[in-house]
């Protein structure tokens, strides 16, 4: 067995949780002493598979359908959320965000992994859109974010239109549920350790040096 091991990130771009959950485990990693042995993958997931993309409504008027609660509950909610992540650098802007079905954007990503810019892809969509309030549905906003983080914007072009990397997207979708995964984001070390939530760098800290000294003993 290698000394090399993986993280398997389960993520949507449309969760808030997965992006704080990101730079959470982001800074755990940066300070494990062995991060050069660990191999990272992000797997797409998608909280709302049957979501219509709407730039005409607001992440609040949708939360109102899609939980049944009022405008002001939906607010607050989302207000709690966005002092929840701003102690790790994370700005969420929800009177931006625009509802979007996210599953191109994991085409997006599969591309990227290809390119070995799947984490710069994860990270750049994040901030998108809950930051700048781009359409994350939208073509031709995914070939410019795919331009920014030194993608071939061409190739992408050519890729979102004819289809390419659905079959990856659908494929660790279903893996998740193989694994009774319902929730994102969800954090599996070396298929031995999970994590579930935007949990403190702590835990992840402590997670992966769980995890590396499973594989030294074994």
């Amino acid at each position: 067995m290698g000394e090399k091991f993986k993280v398997e990130i389960w993520s949507d771009i449309a969760c808030p949780f997965c992006y704080l959950g990101k730079r959470r485990f982001d800074s755990a990693l940066a300070a494990f002493e062995h991060r050069e042995k660990v191999e990272v993958a992000w797997k797409s997931f998608q909280l709302n598979p049957q979501l219509k993309t709407d730039p005409t409504i607001r992440i609040h008027e949708y939360l109102v359908r899609a939980k049944g609660i009022d405008v002001e509950s939906a607010k607050q909610m989302n207000a709690r959320v966005s002092a929840m992540a701003a102690p790790d650098g994370l700005v969420y802007d929800f009177e931006k965000i625009i509802v979007a079905n996210t599953f191109d954007a994991h085409r997006l990503i599969q591309f990227a992994k290809v390119q070995g810019l799947q984490d710069e892809a994860e990270e750049r969509l994040f901030r998108a859109y809950f930051t700048e309030g781009r359409n994350v549905a939208d073509h031709a906003t995914l070939v410019e974010v795919g331009r920014e983080i030194g993608l071939d914007a061409d190739a992408l072009a050519q890729a979102l239109a004819s289809g390419a990397y659905a079959d990856d997207v659908q494929a660790e979708i279903d893996e998740a549920r193989e694994l009774g995964i319902n929730g994102v984001p969800f954090f599996v070390f070396d298929r031995k350790y999970a994590v579930s939530g935007a949990q403190p760098a702590e835990l992840f800290a402590q997670t992966l040096e769980r995890a590396w000294s499973s594989r030294k003993s074994g």
